[in-house]
């Protein structure tokens, strides 16, 4: 196998933990796979991946090669594509990030028809709340709530999501329903903290114009959007997000909408990509069908009242 063939090999192996899937997906024999990776090895003089009955995972060193892999196979595709037919029939390895309730409730549950439309791109996806470095891990593109402090990256706005206040029956039962601003300070919240900031997000709401931020009691705070949900489902304080999170629970009546006289400001969503390359084929039709799927949700994308807030 060439240079070119072998780095191609050593990220699928690495993608799918096993030589033999990663082989498979070449169409390379599985004893050639091995004695490829083993040339790769010894001429890096370095050992790339640990090998266990089940699993194969890249070392610290292997890591590090995958990601400069991942990145040099990126803009080898880029190049390409520049001067082909790619740019009306797209092709090659789409590396994207996307938060996880974003990820499973509007993205994925959709992303057949994306690949019925642009049926030669494959898809990575990864999901989460940690911060991604887009170069240094090969990702075209991410789409993120909040707005954008890394000035590396292009900020696509895709829309300002509406969200609201609430809390379980029982909770309400418990501590009083709050009707207005002032009676929040005797209440409890699900505390919310990203990966990036232990800092804890205030609720918020829009009054005279301004957004003003109340610091509730916290006894309990959680980092992920599906555990900030299931906290306030047993009763331990109200918590603010986006409303399409919750609609079946408001919908069945285990959480109750609070404080809808007062408007929460809504959360502004970006897709992001790095401004220093250009805009491949493959992600520029990401781009344009996910602004699309958000536009249909949510509306055209503005920025008022918009403020930074949890996914």
């Amino acid at each position: 196998m060439d240079r070119f063939d072998t780095l191609q090999l050593f990220v699928k192996i690495v993608e799918q933990g096993s030589f033999t899937k990663g082989a498979a997906m070449l169409d390379v024999p599985r004893a050639t796979a091995t004695y490829a990776i083993k040339e790769l090895e010894a001429r890096l003089s370095t050992r790339l991946l640990e090998r266990t009955t089940r699993h194969v995972r890249p070392t610290l060193d292997g890591q590090a090669f995958y990601d400069r892999c991942v990145r040099i196979l990126g803009e080898l595709d880029d190049a390409e594509s520049a001067f082909s037919h790619q740019t009306s029939n797209p092709r090659g390895v789409l590396r994207i990030d996307l938060h996880g309730t974003h990820a499973t409730r509007i993205v994925l549950p959709r992303i057949d028809e994306f690949r019925a439309r642009y049926p030669n791109i494959d898809l990575v996806v990864s999901s989460g709340d940690r911060l991604v470095d887009l170069v240094r891990e090969g990702v075209d593109a991410v789409i993120r709530a909040g707005h954008p402090r890394d000035s590396s990256l292009i900020a696509r706005p895709v829309a300002v999501i509406p969200q609201i206040v609430c809390a379980s029956p029982a909770y309400l039962a418990r501590a009083g329903i709050p009707r207005h601003p002032d009676d929040l300070a005797r209440h409890d919240a699900v505390g919310f903290f990203s990966s990036t900031s232990q800092s804890s997000y205030a609720i918020e709401l829009c009054i005279d114009r301004k957004v003003v931020e109340f610091k509730l009691r916290k006894w309990i705070s959680v980092s992920d959007a599906e555990n900030y949900v299931v906290c306030a489902l047993r009763g331990c304080g109200l918590i603010q997000l986006p409303r399409f999170h919750v609609e079946d629970e408001l919908a069945d009546g285990r959480l109750i909408e609070v404080m809808n006289e007062w408007e929460s400001p809504g959360m502004p969503m970006n897709i992001l990509y790095p401004q220093h390359r250009q805009l491949a084929p493959r992600v520029r039709v990401f781009i344009e069908w996910a602004s699309q799927l958000y536009a249909e949700k949510f509306g055209a994308s503005a920025t008022a009242t918009a403020r930074p807030k949890r996914r």
